[in-house]
């Protein structure tokens, strides 16, 4: 199994990206880029959040994304302006949605599995689930539910008025601040959750809006530094364990009894 999942991990990683960008979303490089860097993980799919709009055929009683028009897609937050703009073209049924971050990672074995299940658990991402193929693949899935969906049109007459577009703009645009802040909580944790030696670490994307500074390489020594952070706050969180339970004041469960494997 060992070497089954060194070819699996090859062949993904080699593989042309065969999303609509043709990318990872910039908002998530360094989640990828992180888990990728390690023996036990690599990822097979990735959305980092976004805001669509998509024109499905009237006479369909559902929304299709491989059936209809997408009108329009960002990763980040939006403009009501942009969503009016765009719904202009319409000759069908728009619905407009918020699809909040997925990962859906392959894992080695069974417990680096269950570790990553619980880090995405601990870290807001109540929807995720851990499932193994009948080939052995053992695929966790990082995901939640605080997504939105709202019907705009029918036979492209618009069904709304522009204020309640612009209400569902703010909406999305704050699931995606929260969203944005599951990511960064996921990143943190995984950081803390993995150990020391196998950390390959990248710096995360600035947030837009922010003020971007030129990249730089960073030192040897500044990197060593990271590192030595990430196993601090690691070791005071398993004294902070062990001093509990000497003291009676509570019990550290164990992982297995933190998860759902049928989530």
């Amino acid at each position: 199994m060992e070497k089954r999942f060194s070819q699996w991990k090859k062949q993904c990683v080699s593989k042309l990206d065969q999303s609509k960008k043709g990318s990872v979303d910039e908002d998530i490089t360094h989640v990828v880029s992180l888990l990728n860097g390690c023996e036990e993980y690599f990822t097979t799919s990735s959305c980092s959040g976004r805001i669509i709009l998509i024109d499905g055929a009237p006479e369909s009683s559902e929304v299709h994304k491989r059936n209809c028009v997408w009108l329009f897609v960002s990763h980040h937050k939006c403009k009501s302006d942009e969503l009016v703009a765009a719904l202009a073209s319409s000759s069908g049924d728009v619905v407009m949605k918020f699809e909040p971050f997925v990962l859906h990672v392959q894992c080695r074995r069974l417990e680096d599995a269950q570790l990553l299940h619980s880090v995405a658990i601990n870290s807001g991402f109540r929807n995720s689930g851990l499932t193994v193929s009948k080939t052995g693949k053992i695929i966790t899935a990082v995901r939640s539910t605080h997504g939105l969906e709202a019907p705009l049109s029918h036979e492209g007459k618009l069904l709304v008025p522009h204020e309640y577009i612009h209400f569902l703009s703010q909406t999305a645009n704050r699931k995606m601040e929260e969203n944005l802040r599951r990511i960064h909580r996921f990143y943190q944790n995984l950081l803390s959750a993995l150990p020391i030696e196998k950390l390959q670490i990248s710096d995360p994307p600035i947030s837009h809006g922010a003020q971007e500074t030129p990249h730089r390489l960073e030192t040897e020594e500044e990197q060593e530094k990271k590192k030595t952070s990430v196993y601090e706050r690691r070791r005071k969180r398993e004294l902070h364990h062990q001093t509990d339970s000497f003291h009676g004041d509570g019990s550290v469960p164990e992982l297995d009894d933190c998860l759902d494997l049928f989530t």
